[in-house]
């Protein structure tokens, strides 16, 4: 964990140097503004993780007829129907896991700033880590942000203003996590792929997630709390945009841009079928080039 430390603390050192130089700020104001400059700064740098992650979940909604086909199809050879499976997705480029990829890129950054506020908040200034100070891990310590302590969870925190703030940050990072994969599910999905495993899954993950985040939020210290809130809401504002401006084909979503395009006057988008032959179509193999007589004869003479 220890180049995370660095990796961290020189983000975090780098927006709270930015935030210190805005004139009558207090600790508590620069810490927190940190905190959320050292979440956009992640979440940007995730970008590319979110764009394939993105194009694998269309692909795997996409797919979801193929998928039944094949389950019907070796319904009765487990081992034939993965192999089968795994080569569609192969040669469609999808990645099953590809969904879980922003989160399990995010985790290591989650614990490395968990373990620099709370060893800030055990140890003061004895518990700097990566780039920041005796005098950075103090500050950190004794920040109060609307009258809550940044490095006190709801289960250690001395006063009662500290855990109103945590409650209610674990309350919005719950509601938003649950809005943003309900808002996957209700516009971006096909009619198909809803009743399909994936579907399930994502159900199953819609419901679960929300009170297991709520149980562990109220371990969590709140300049952690506010990180987690910041990125879910970048996550909202990131799905919004790309379910709008490029939704997956036969998706509520679609005919909604369909509708929009056609009051502007734009083509419509191609149909969901064609879409779908598309991506599962073999690609091409590349022919050998051309060449000329003499080409030939030089080559045979060798």
């Amino acid at each position: 964990m220890t180049p995370l430390y660095y990796a961290v603390s020189a983000v975090l050192k780098a927006w709270h140097w930015a935030f210190d130089q805005i004139p009558g700020m207090s600790d508590g104001w620069v810490w927190v503004l940190s905190i959320i400059g050292l979440t956009i700064t992640i979440r940007a740098m995730l970008i590319p993780l979110f764009v394939k992650q993105i194009k694998s979940s269309r692909n795997m909604q996409l797919l979801q007829p193929k998928i039944k086909e094949l389950q019907k199809k070796y319904a009765h050879d487990r081992e034939r129907l993965t192999q089968e499976q795994m080569k569609l997705w192969k040669d469609t480029g999808t990645n099953p896991f590809a969904s879980c990829l922003p989160l399990l890129a995010q985790m290591p950054i989650f614990f490395a700033l968990f373990r620099t506020i709370d060893q800030a908040a055990k140890k003061g200034g004895d518990g700097a880590k990566g780039f920041l100070t005796r005098d950075d891990a103090q500050s950190l310590s004794d920040a109060e942000f609307l009258g809550g302590r940044i490095a006190e969870t709801f289960i250690n925190a001395a006063h009662l203003p500290t855990q109103v703030l945590a409650i209610f940050l674990v309350i919005v990072m719950c509601a938003t996590q649950f809005l943003t994969q309900r808002q996957l599910m209700a516009k971006n999905m096909p009619a198909d792929a809803l009743n399909g495993p994936y579907a399930q899954q994502q159900k199953m993950l819609l419901y679960v997630l929300p009170p297991v985040f709520a149980i562990g939020g109220i371990f969590f210290p709140l300049g952690v709390l506010f990180y987690w809130v910041t990125s879910n809401f970048w996550t909202m504002g990131q799905q919004f945009y790309v379910i709008r401006r490029n939704p997956a084909p036969g998706t509520p979503a679609f005919k909604a841009k369909q509708q929009r395009d056609a009051a502007k006057g734009k083509d419509v988008a191609d149909d969901p079928a064609t879409v779908v032959d598309e991506i599962v179509k073999p690609k091409p193999r590349a022919q050998p080039k051309k060449q000329t007589r003499n080409q030939r004869k030089k080559g045979g003479s060798r």
